[in-house]
């Protein structure tokens, strides 16, 4: 089994890419070590010291470490945890977290406002999330606020805290959606 390894945007962050589907059409953030219990291969990625978030791209993981540790040392065992568990065969998932996503439900919009919101998430979904992915992380929709016209997005792996994630958001994201979708005003991180 051959991992490419390629930089990301943010200096903390790597992403592996295995070859094969990891997290399929969804993505998953695990930010704590209780959070990974529910993956057998987020499990074995935070026993790495150093290792301070993982994320489960469609067909790739991206580790995040601490900023006292380097990737010289960290990037091999990373990958062995990576081979070992698909080499294994064992599930990305433990029982019951297989079937759940790890985001929370979104607000229910109805007409002119569920049109609006639909707009945004085809956006996102089309233009955005894909050149995101590149970088090895993601964005999701979190909500729209129709009255004062600002949507709000969550930030995944290797775009959460990430030093130019400010920037993508408010001069990539926030113009996209503002020259589409006029009744966007502003685009925000939710945390």
């Amino acid at each position: 089994m051959f991992i490419q390894t390629e930089t990301t945007p943010n200096p903390e962050v790597l992403k592996f890419l295995p070859g094969r589907e990891v997290a399929g059409e969804g993505s998953h953030d695990f930010r704590t070590m209780e959070e990974a219990q529910a993956s057998p291969l987020a499990a074995d990625l935070f026993d790495i010291e150093g290792v301070e978030r993982v994320f489960f791209g469609p067909d790739f993981v991206t580790v995040g470490k601490g900023p006292h540790h380097a990737w010289p040392h960290l990037k091999a065992p990373v990958l062995a945890a990576i081979m070992d568990h698909f080499t294994s065969g064992r599930p990305l998932f433990t029982g019951e977290a297989a079937a759940a996503g790890q985001d929370e439900a979104e607000p229910v919009y109805e007409g002119e406002v569920a049109q609006i919101v639909t707009e945004i998430k085809e956006l996102l979904d089309s233009r955005i999330r894909p050149a995101v992915a590149q970088d090895g992380g993601d964005i999701v929709f979190s909500r729209f606020e129709a009255d004062t016209g600002v949507v709000w997005l969550h930030m995944k792996g290797a775009c959460a805290g990430c030093p130019s994630s400010t920037a993508t958001l408010k001069a990539g994201v926030e113009n996209m959606l503002k020259h589409y979708v006029p009744e966007v005003t502003r685009v925000e991180q939710t945390l």
